[in-house]
């Protein structure tokens, strides 16, 4: 896996036969997954050189790289939703007419970049409205097409909502699901703007994707 990517808990991230389990990760099913939302981190254990004997020869050997997920976060000024946050949110609940996710992640600007995205110390609340899932052709969108439990979004904060919840949008070409699973658990990944596919079985799952960025 690369390094720096955003992971999910119960992401693969490596085998533990060549890698070692760090924080925020744990051994399930002879793979080492993340424990917690975060930024995958392999580092690579420093080379030493060793003297064999009798005879005289240096030969160099490495320990193997530790596997960590690594979170950003606030204690002493905790971040907030607000509008145009950009957030990163689970999928919760699914209804015919709105989404409930769990705000996971908040950038405070208008930027979807990993590097400026805080970890949330407790999740928020939030719900993508039918009407807020696309730009165009909002008549024809279902919500069981764009969104499942547990598919990992990237969206925009438009209103602070009530009290129970932030609004939400995904009515933009960077927005949307970044993260999807089967419901066998195998990982999802894009292949175009409304569908997604499994990794090794190739079976493909309708979703409002997420332009990568």
């Amino acid at each position: 896996m690369a390094q720096g990517i955003l992971v999910a808990p119960g992401q693969v991230l490596g085998n533990p036969k060549t890698e070692k389990a760090g924080p925020n990760t744990h051994i399930q099913n002879g793979q080492i997954c993340a424990s917690v939302f975060g930024l995958a981190d392999h580092n690579q254990a420093p080379t030493q050189d060793t003297n064999s004997t009798p005879v005289k020869t240096t030969a160099k050997t490495t320990d193997r790289a530790t596997v960590s997920v690594t979170t950003t976060t606030s204690s002493i000024n905790p971040i907030s939703p607000t509008i145009n946050s950009i957030v990163l949110a689970r999928v919760t609940r699914l209804t015919l007419k709105q989404a409930t996710v769990s705000i996971l992640a908040i950038s405070p600007s208008d930027s979807a970049a990993s590097s400026s995205l805080a970890v949330c110390t407790t999740p928020f609340n939030g719900q993508i409205r039918l009407q807020d899932i696309r730009a165009t052709e909002k008549d024809k969108v279902k919500m069981l097409q764009s969104f499942r439990v547990g598919d990992i979004v990237r969206a925009i904060v438009i209103s602070l909502g009530d009290q129970a919840a932030y609004y939400l949008s995904t009515a933009r070409n960077d927005l949307g699901v970044v993260m999807a699973w089967a419901d066998d658990g195998e990982q999802l990944v894009p292949v175009s703007w409304k569908e997604m596919e499994g990794m090794t079985t190739g079976k493909r799952e309708d979703r409002k994707v997420a332009k990568p960025i």
